[in-house]
């Protein structure tokens, strides 16, 4: 299901950082769970392998019906694989913005161009800007 099958025998230290992601999601749904939870799973991926790992997660979410929260700090990315999108403050760490995305499914990478995907991505970069202008006003640092 992850597309490692024919790695079966590599030790974990010959696997790449794609490869481990997604051994490390295999491990987690083992017990199949009710709630995934991912903190910046892809941000050490490069471009390419990042997208393919975004993918096969919305296959996996797919065949197994689970709810996932998921953390990034990528606008991209967010609506790219989220229902729903909560933008935090920065201190204390609250909810400043709960958007929806009604973009369809099955969804692939050339999403990200469409008009409602640009539309959703300039809302959440207003938002941030509009914070970290804020928590730059008040601390006076940068």
């Amino acid at each position: 299901m992850i597309g490692l099958s024919k790695i079966a025998n590599k030790l974990p230290g010959e696997l790449s950082g794609g490869m481990q992601q997604r051994v490390g999601i295999a491990r987690a749904l083992a017990n199949y769970p009710d709630v995934l939870l991912m903190d910046e799973p892809f941000g050490a991926l490069d471009a390419q392998t990042r997208l393919i790992m975004q993918e096969s997660l919305l296959d996996i979410w797919s065949e197994f019906e689970i709810t996932v929260l998921f953390v990034t700090h990528d606008v991209d990315e967010a609506i790219f694989l989220a229902d729903r999108i909560l933008i935090m403050s920065t201190s204390p760490g609250s909810i400043i913005a709960d958007l929806s995305v009604n973009l369809e499914r099955p969804r692939k990478g050339e999403l990200a161009t469409s008009d409602e995907f640009v539309r959703l991505k300039r809302k959440c970069l207003s938002f941030i800007r509009q914070e970290s202008l804020k928590a730059f006003s008040e601390s006076g640092e940068w």
